[in-house]
């Protein structure tokens, strides 16, 4: 079997720029793709710098049903897991650029984790692994 890996999943979002804005300078990823397509969409794709791992593609929500959707994509559940190797440090920096996070840090057998919400209110995982 070929080697595969998961590399780009998408995230609703109202506005590219905003999104943008965000999850570069507030989170921090590298802009991996910023490119305008036909009808004002963009293939706007961001990525955690430093590490492996899947990236995001900012996709504008179109039409009631995807607007809907927009911070609520699993229902509720944590959807997005950002995996780090400096759970203190990361977490004190999100603070302070005024990351909200639902939860104080935990401890639990697979590591240290904290739920933080985005500009959307998607819930993520902060988590270092034991």
């Amino acid at each position: 079997m070929s080697n595969r890996s998961l590399f780009l999943v998408t995230l609703i979002v109202d506005d590219y720029d905003r999104a943008k804005g965000f999850y570069c300078g507030l989170l921090g990823f590298e802009c991996v793709f910023d490119t305008s397509l036909p009808d004002a969409k963009r293939w706007l794709v961001v990525k955690p710098g430093g590490g492996e791992g899947a990236a995001l593609l900012l996709a504008l929500a179109e039409g009631e049903a995807q607007q809907t959707a927009i911070g609520n994509q699993t229902a509720g559940r944590v959807s997005f897991f950002l995996k780090t190797d400096d759970f203190a440090g990361d977490h004190a920096a999100m603070l302070e650029k005024g990351i909200r996070f639902l939860e104080e840090p935990r401890h639990e057998p697979y590591g240290t984790v904290a739920v933080f919400a985005d500009l959307y209110g998607n819930l993520w995982d902060l988590i270092q692994h034991a």
